[in-house]
Order: C-alpha cells, then structure tokens, then sequence
C-alpha cells in the first residue's frame, strides 16, 4: 500500500459512514452493504493470494467478477442477495471514483441475475383492522398494548416503513395532519395523517410512564430507551398466534395492505407512489399486480362457470 493511501478496508468503512451520515441510508441497508462489501474483499484476499490494493480494485477483470459471484453462489447466495451485493459495490466504485481514483470498466459488464418477481403479501382489511383492535390488549402493561396500536395504525393507516415510525422524536407530537418523513436515501415526503393515526398515537402518549422529550424517541421501549423493530416484531407474532393470521402477516405487510387497499379502493398510482416514499412508479406499479392476482382468484373462486369448470374437469 502507497504511503498515504487508504486501504480498500478502510475506504469501505468510510464509504458506510458516508450513506449513515449523509445519504441517511437504513442501519439495515448499512449492515447489508457492510456484509457484502466485507465478504467481497475477503474473497479477492483469497483469490489474489493477499490483501487487494486499490490498483487491484482497478484491474479487476470481467473473470474476476464472475468467479465472486459464483463463489457467493457456492455459499448459497439468491439471485436478490446478489442483486444487492452488486449494487453495494457499485455504489462503492460510484463514490470512490473521485476520493480515490476507483474505475473499473469490467464490473460495468457483469450482469445481476434475475430474481423471480415476487409480490407483497399483504394483509386483509379485515385482518389490518383486527390487529390493531387486537394489539392494544395482548401485554400485561396497558401502555405497550397503546404503544403497539399506535405503531400498527402509523404502518397501515400512512404507509410508514417500521424504521421511518421508530425515528420519530417527541417532537413530532402531536402528530400533524400531514406529516415530514425521512425515508429511504433520505427523500422526504409529506404523508397525510388520518384522525384514527393521530387518536392511537395520542392514547400511547397519555399513557407512557416516560417524560415525553423533543429530542428523545416518540416510542419507548419497556426500559424507557428507544423501541427496536424487533419487539414490534414479536408483538405482531403474537398477534398472529391469537387471530390464526398467517406468517406473511408482518409489519411489513400493514404497508403493503396500505398501498393495496388505497389501490382498491380507487386510489391514484402516482399519488400512492408519492405516500410510499418510492423513488421509482415500477416499485409502486407492483401493487396492481396484487390486486389483479386478488380479483382472478376470487373471479375463479366465486364465479359459477369457474367453479363448474372446476367440478366437471372441463
């Protein structure tokens, strides 16, 4: 290594910091790129015979590429976790080309694999509905059943993604009739908040044994720190066990039955894009998707030739 030049190590590392800092990437995302960038450059220490220089990075050919990816392949590695292990390197030349001089013309030819299109599972209205009545009664402590209503209607009622509701501050209460979220590569945009929202998202604050703080989290966990997905992950597993929900009943999936149901219910495409927060109309346009796959399968469900047809083989 040059006197004076960062290592591929260290450069990664500050490439991460870069998206926590100033991009505002999810610590998800950060772990997953950290994952893959880290598991990339172990695999060129193996394949070169010895720690990669930058220079390395640079020569990198066409071959070279190949045989990661099928190494990660041979590590079990899906279409979609390569997709993203891709992208995190791409990402990574993208923004070392002018801190240090990162160009490879060969990775610009390696082609992500294609991942079968999978749609969002959402869940029913009456099945949204249910786990938010449902979640205010299923803790010992009447405040984290209110916490865990609130943060359900905040996910079905304005399509918020679980971290976007658990960055909130205190300052954020009481909730506005639409509001500022920072979401993925920090886009902001203005969400609407219905009446029910800003009813559940009271009920939790009346109720909250913790003084309520403008720099410190809206939700709390039962210690008093900020509320992590997980628990609201558990909650929601719980509620699974006692409604008969299936596993695909997420927090997740309130999003997607948000995004859904708005669809069904005549909702403008664009318009929904702009509430999801997503950058491109493709990732909104998978929503129809869903619920055209919803009306065939009640059509041939419920339709008498269907199910005559069904009956006769015919």
């Amino acid at each position: 290594m040059a006197d004076g030049q960062e290592s591929p190590h260290a450069l990664a590392a500050r490439f991460l910091a870069h998206l926590e800092g100033e991009r505002r990437y999810s610590p998800h995302t950060i772990k997953a790129y950290g994952s893959d960038l880290t598991g990339w450059l172990g695999f060129l220490s193996r394949h070169l015979g010895r720690a990669p220089s930058n220079a390395d990075l640079n020569r990198l050919t066409a071959t070279d590429w190949r045989a990661w990816l099928a190494d990660r392949r041979r590590e079990g590695a899906g279409p979609r976790t390569l997709q993203r292990a891709l992208s995190a390197v791409n990402s990574f030349y993208a923004w070392g080309r002018t801190r240090a001089g990162l160009d490879n013309p060969a990775l610009g030819l390696v082609e992500a694999p294609k991942a079968p299109r999978r749609l969002p599972r959402p869940v029913s209205e009456q099945a949204a509905k249910s786990m938010l009545a449902t979640a205010q009664t299923r803790q010992g402590e009447p405040w984290v059943g209110a916490r865990n209503a609130a943060v359900l209607a905040l996910l079905y009622g304005a399509g918020l993604r679980i971290s976007e509701a658990l960055s909130l501050k205190g300052r954020d209460h009481p909730l506005p009739d639409a509001l500022r979220v920072t979401g993925k590569g920090g886009r902001t945009r203005l969400v609407p908040v219905l009446k029910p929202v800003r009813v559940a998202v009271e009920a939790y604050t009346q109720a909250c044994p913790f003084p309520l703080e403008a720099d410190g989290p809206l939700f709390r966990g039962v210690r008093g720190g900020a509320l992590n997905a997980r628990e609201v992950q558990r909650a929601v597993e719980a509620l699974r066990g006692a409604l008969g929900l299936p596993s695909s009943a997420t927090p997740h999936a309130l999003r997607h039955a948000f995004a859904t149901h708005l669809l069904a219910h005549g909702g403008d495409l664009r318009a929904i894009q702009e509430l999801l927060g997503h950058a491109s109309l493709s990732t909104t346009q998978i929503y129809a998707e869903v619920d055209t796959a919803r009306l065939l399968s009640l059509h041939a469900a419920t339709h008498p030739r269907a199910r005559r047809a069904v009956r006769t083989g015919g």
